[in-house]
Formats: structure tokens, C-alpha cells, sequence
């Protein structure tokens, strides 16, 4: 039977996903529902709120115009706003006015205002009693909401006239509460909790979850892990306590509306779903051994290759499956095609590697087989520092072709007998980054970059082409130095001879620190001399204090500046 065909009769997951995009759907339109609900809600609160609100400011204005035009009160404002001899015993006076105001009337807040809308004088109930205020000690407000002891108050103006003269305005104002407002609610104000009439939450909970919630817009949240939907209130007659900075705003929590809804749904599915779920394992159960023992066995093969690195085969009669034992044949097809051409590959990379490292070389005679005996040191350091095979053949390959820049100087530099300029020393040291850009363009080199780029930097970044110090610079690009290094000091070259192994070793030694790092000296240091020493001792050389001092000297000897550069 064809794979497909047995995956038609006993996969359970068309199943499994149906009854999981039912609930989840179901679960979604429920919560949907209850959220619109509650907008609903929340929005014909606030039809009712600015209803309210709108006969309480008729109210009021009433009052306020009885009281705005009383006589008495009116000469006492013109004295106040004009009085300049004895201005506290007026506003005394008039505090007295709207004390006894206050007292017949059942106002919390009297302000008098002049007509810029500065508070002159006021009183206030706290605790039964109706005393003065001080106004220049409370952010007063003629319209909408203000805070004075924690308490917060609802306040509306009418102007006092005499006439057609305007003389000011006189504000009163009620405690606002939360409580009558029959629902959770919170009043913040400039994103801190004022009041909060949603019993068993801290404050401090719900003024974080509100940080991230405009303050006109409804918006959901997660309060001790349930969700809560927050609608705002203040509109209408509340217009202004908007602006001021205030937000009066529902607290419903979703989860708990919905629950008894999602309860019986939840309960609904799992035991329709535990049935079909059941039957379907069952059946998955007894279909699925007949897929998965073979593949099974391709993957365990698989595995096995990933420590031999060969690419298994797979006999022809793996499994029964027409569609596996297709999967197996081109597989194995496959892998023969990949071992073939990965083998012309690496024949191709050895050679191009090689090539590369023969061609510059041959550049310079007096650099010929400079690239393979820096990667024969480099290596050998590299093991003494016990370092991973991987990371071996990356050093070897990178010193082949830590060179490779110097392809885009030109001959009449390169190989220039006398002393170079100054320009002419920073075009030969463009030669690492040149290199860099052209093994960027070559896939499968990118490994070798930094020791192309880098193995002329500086322990104490006085190096180039960045000046990098320390460890910035790649072990493997200061592994490489070294060697290069080496053999650059040990070479005969036509203005100077080359020095002894141990001549070398003494310039290391006065160099570590500052120039190369101290730890790959430290296994050089180690290698067998028999394995680095190619007869140098018996050949004429310069003394260590001589070449260190060797740039002052060139400019007396003409030796070329760039090259005494190079070796150290």
C-alpha cells in the first residue's frame, strides 16, 4: 500500500486539528462576545454617567446663578477684586458669605475667582466643619476635577455680574465618588491611581497595568493573572477633567465573566474530545509502526555517519513502503553524486591553495618558499599550543596565503632594492587588506580572514592596518606573525644577511609584550630546534641590537625602511 494511501485511512491529525480549531474558535468568539458585551455595556454606563452628570450641571447652574446674583455677595466680590488697604478683611468677609453658603446649600468647595481666572478666596467642609482655604496652596480649577487632602472634587462655575460688567466667577463643587457609580471604576490622574473602586486589587498593580493604556482608549490587561478590559468614562459635562489630566475609567475582568460560559465549553469539548482523540491514538498507533521502523533505521544510519563523515547507502529492501524505498534509492544516489564531487573538490582546494601561495612566492626570489615555511612554523606552534585539529588546518591554509595581498602591489615596489617613501610604505601596507578583499569573494575562505587581515597587528595595538591590542587580535592571526616573523629574520635578504635561530629568539625575547604575545613566544620557544633551525647558525647575521635598531639605521644605510619593518 502507498504511503499516501495509508496516511488517508489512519491519521488521526485532520481530527485532532478540527476538534482543536472548534474549540479555540469557540473559545474566541465566546471572548469576543463578552468583550463586546462589556463595551456595551461600559458605553451605555457612560450614556447614563453624562445623562447624570448633564442634570447635575442644569442643578447646579441653577444654584449657582441664585447665588451668583445675590446682592450682598456681589458687593463683597467688587470689594475683594478692588480692595487694596485691607484685602485679607475682605476676603474674610467673603469667606464668611460662602461659609454660611456652603452650610444652607450642602456644597463641599465655594471659590471666588477674579476674572483671570486667579482664586481670591474659598472654604471648604472637612469633617463636618466649613472652614477658609488657603487658595494659593491648592490647584484650583472653575470646571471639572481638582485634589485637595487626598479627596478628590467635582467643581462647575457661573460668572458673577454686575450688570454688564463682568466681576469674576464662583465655583462649587461636590467630593466626587466612585461609589455611587454602582461598577468598578478608577479615576487617575496623570497616570497615577487617585481613586479605585475595584475591590481586592492594589492600586499599585492597576496604575502599572494602566501605563501602557492611552488615556481615551479602551484597552485590555492582565491584573493577577486574569484579563481585564478598561473602557473610559469621563465625556459630556466631564470634558474638562479630561484635559486636566484626569481618566475615569471601567475595570472588568473578562476571564470572570466569561468563566461559567467557558467552563461548560471546556467541559463540552474535553469529553467529546477524549473520545475522537482516543480512537484516533489507536488507530495512529497501529498505522504509524509500519512508517516509522524503517525510517527509524535511516536515521540510526544517519547518525552513524556523522562521526565517519560518510555518507551511509541503503540496501534496496529497507521497507515495504513504495515511497521509502524511493526515498532510499535517491538518497543513495545522491550521496554517491556528493562523495564524488566532494572529492574533486578537495583535490581542487589543495591545488588552488598551493597555486596561490607558488604564484606569489615567485613573485620575489628571495621570498621563494617564504608562505609554506610560515605555515610549516605556524603549525607546529599552533600544536605545541595543543591546539584542536579544526582549528590546525585553519592556521595551515591561512599562513599559505597570509601573503596573498601583496598580488595587488605592484613589482616596482615590491621588489624596490633601495629604501621605500613614506607613501610608498602605506601603499605596501594596504597588502592585508587587499587580501581580505580578495578572499571575500571566494566562498568556503571566509575562515581565513582574519589571518590574511590581521597578522600585522601589535600586541600593544602599534601594529596595522587597525591597531588592534591584545587579544582583539585572533590567536591564529598572532600565531601566524610569529612564525612569519621568523622567517623573515632568519632569511638571507640582498641588503642584510640572515640571522641564527638563537639571534631570533633573543629579538622575541626583547619584543614580547609590545610587539608579539607572550604566550604564543612561550610555545615557540618549545618547538624542537631541529624541527625549525634549516642551518641559519653557520651563515653571516646581524646582531639582536642592531636589527631592533635597524630603522634608525636605514635611512644612514639605505636599507629599505619597509622591509626591516616587516620581519619584526
Amino acid at each position: 500500500m502507498r504511503l499516501a494511501t495509508r496516511t488517508f485511512w489512519w491519521s488521526f491529525v485532520p481530527v485532532a486539528l478540527l476538534l482543536i480549531i472548534g474549540f479555540w474558535a469557540t473559545r474566541i468568539t465566546v471572548s469576543n462576545a463578552i468583550r463586546q458585551a462589556m463595551r456595551s455595556a461600559a458605553r451605555n454606563k457612560q450614556l447614563a454617567v453624562t445623562q447624570e452628570r448633564a442634570k447635575m450641571e442644569s442643578r447646579m447652574a441653577r444654584i449657582l446663578r441664585g447665588v451668583g446674583v445675590n446682592p450682598t455677595l456681589e458687593a463683597s466680590v467688587e470689594r475683594l477684586l478692588s480692595e487694596r488697604h485691607d484685602p485679607d478683611g475682605v476676603r474674610r468677609l467673603v469667606e464668611e458669605q460662602l461659609a454660611e453658603s456652603s452650610t444652607v446649600l450642602g456644597f463641599d468647595v465655594l471659590t471666588v475667582f477674579d476674572t483671570d481666572g486667579v482664586p481670591r478666596a474659598g472654604v471648604m467642609r472637612q469633617n463636618g466643619r466649613v472652614i477658609p482655604l488657603d487658595p494659593g496652596s491648592l490647584n484650583l480649577t472653575r470646571s471639572g476635577l481638582f485634589t485637595a487632602h487626598g479627596q478628590v472634587y467635582e467643581v462647575s462655575s457661573v460668572s458673577i455680574d454686575r450688570g454688564s460688567q463682568v466681576l469674576g466667577s464662583l465655583a462649587v463643587g461636590d467630593r466626587f465618588d466612585l461609589g455611587g457609580f454602582a461598577m468598578p471604576l478608577v479615576l487617575t490622574w496623570n497616570g497615577g491611581i487617585v481613586q479605585s473602586f475595584a475591590k481586592g486589587i492594589d492600586p499599585k498593580e492597576i496604575e502599572t497595568a494602566f501605563a501602557f493604556c492611552a488615556p481615551d482608549r479602551e484597552c485590555e490587561m492582565r491584573l493577577r493573572g486574569e484579563s481585564y478590559l478598561s473602557v473610559p468614562l469621563l465625556s459630556g459635562p466631564l470634558e474638562q477633567a479630561v484635559a486636566q489630566g484626569y481618566s475615569l475609567r471601567t475595570l472588568q475582568s473578562v476571564d470572570a465573566a466569561g468563566a461559567p460560559v467557558q467552563a461548560a465549553l471546556r467541559n463540552l469539548f474535553l469529553a467529546a474530545g477524549a473520545a475522537v482523540l482516543l480512537s484516533a491514538f489507536v488507530l495512529s498507533v497501529l498505522s504509524s509502526r509500519s512508517i516509522v521502523k524503517p525510517i527509524s533505521k535511516m536515521v540510526e544510519q544517519l547518525r552513524a555517519s556523522e562521526k565517519t563523515g560518510v555518507l551511509p547507502e541503503f540496501r534496496s529492501g529497507l521497507a515495504r513502503i513504495q515511497e521509502i524505498r524511493d526515498l532510499a534509492e535517491g538518497f543513495n544516489r545522491a550521496a554517491a553524486a556528493i562523495r564524488e564531487g566532494r572529492g574533486n573538490l578537495v583535490r581542487a582546494y589543495v591545488e588552488f591553495v598551493g597555486s596561490l601561495a607558488s604564484a606569489l612566492d615567485a613573485r620575489d626570489p628571495y621570498t621563494a618558499g617564504h608562505s609554506r615555511r610560515v605555515s610549516e612554523y605556524a603549525c607546529s606552534i599552533a600544536r605545541a599550543m595543543h591546539l584542536p585539529q579544526t582549528d590546525l588546518e585553519i592556521i595551515r591554509i591561512g599562513a599559505l596565503l597570509h601573503d596573498l595581498g601583496k598580488i595587488g602591489i605592484s613589482d616596482s615596489l615590491l621588489l624596490k632594492p633601495g629604501k621605500l617613501t613614506a607613501d610608498e610604505i602605506a601603499a605596501l601596507r594596504e597588502h592585508p587588506v587587499i587580501g581580505r578583499r580578495i578572499l571575500e569573494g571566494v566562498q568556503g575562505f571566509q575562515s581565513y580572514l582574519d589571518i590574511v587581515e590581521l597578522h600585522h597587528e601589535n600586541w600593544d595595538g602599534s601594529g596595522y592596518p587597525h591597531g588592534l591590542q591584545g587579544e582583539r587580535t585572533p590567536l591564529s592571526a598572532r600565531i601566524v606573525k610569529v612564525a612569519d616573523a621568523y622567517d623573515a629574520m632568519t632569511s638571507n635578504r640582498p641588503y642584510r644577511p640572515g640571522m641564527t635561530h638563537a639571534q631570533a629568539l633573543e629579538v622575541f625575547r626583547e619584543i614580547t609584550g609590545s610587539q608579539i604575545d607572550p604566550t604564543v613566544l612561550a610555545a615557540f620557544e618549545t618547538i624542537r630546534l631541529d624541527a625549525i633551525n634549516r642551518g641559519h647558525e653557520h651563515e653571516a647575521a646581524v646582531s639582536v641590537d642592531e636589527l631592533l635598531h635597524s630603522l634608525d639605521r636605514a635611512v644612514r644605510d639605505e636599507i629599505p625602511q619597509s622591509r626591516v619593518a616587516e620581519e619584526v
